[in-house]
This record gives structure tokens, sequence and C-alpha cells, in this order.
């Protein structure tokens, strides 16, 4: 059975093909899903997470440009942009508790993004917490 950081990781994919400009994406998600073996409550845990992001996706963002400092937000790699909007969205929205969800986002960063990356996707998201 797949743990919720597994399907934090699918989301995080799913995030960074719809900013890519696959807007479909969540017609195969199922299949993606699949492909990671992420079933039962953890695809429902995955497809609210998803869902969820897109759709606050405008309130994200803005807050998240909000608290980049010297920054340019168009200049923010798709991945660390994923794994941001999923921390935030789960800050913001879910209310999940915020040292879970950095944490859960400095890992992915480690896992996915570039050396700088997980610094810079803590300070992000702590500041979003404030």
């Amino acid at each position: 059975m797949a743990t919720r950081h597994q399907a934090r990781t699918a989301v995080v994919g799913l995030l960074y093909a719809y900013d890519l400009g696959n807007r479909n994406i969540s017609k195969f998600s199922d299949e993606i899903l699949e492909e990671d073996k992420i079933r039962n409550r953890q695809r429902e845990f995955s497809h609210n997470l998803f869902d969820g992001t897109i759709k606050n996706l405008e309130l994200i963002d803005k807050e998240i440009k909000k608290h980049l400092k010297d920054w340019d937000y168009d200049s923010i790699g798709k991945v660390e942009k994923a794994i941001m909007r999923l921390g935030a969205y789960e800050i913001m929205i879910e209310g999940v508790d915020k040292r879970i969800i950095i944490n859960e986002a400095i890992e992915l960063a480690k896992a996915l993004a570039d050396d700088k990356a997980p610094k810079f996707i803590n300070a992000v998201l702590d500041a979003i917490n404030k």
C-alpha cells in the first residue's frame, strides 16, 4: 500500500505536467496513480490534493508570490513550483500542521529538485504559514 509521501510525490508529478501545459492531465491521473501503485484511500487522497490545488491555484500562486524575496516567480523551476503549490495548498486550505507539510516538501525537494530547492521551499512555505 502506498504511503502519503508516495501519493504526494505522484501529485507533484501531476502538478508538474499541468504546469507544462497538459491541462487534461486529470483525465489520465488514475492511470498514472495506478502505475505508482497508489490505490484506494491514497488514490482518493491524491485526487483531493491535485483537484484542490488546481481549484485554488490563483490564490496559492498569489500567496507564494507575496513571500518571494529577490526571486521572479516565472524563473522558479516547475518542479519547485509544484512542490510549493502543493505545500501551500495543504497549509492554507487543508489546514494540515505546517511542520508536517514543510518536512514533506523538503523531502520532495531533496528527491526531485536541485540542491538549493529544499532551503528555498522551506523559507517560502514557512512565510506562508505566518
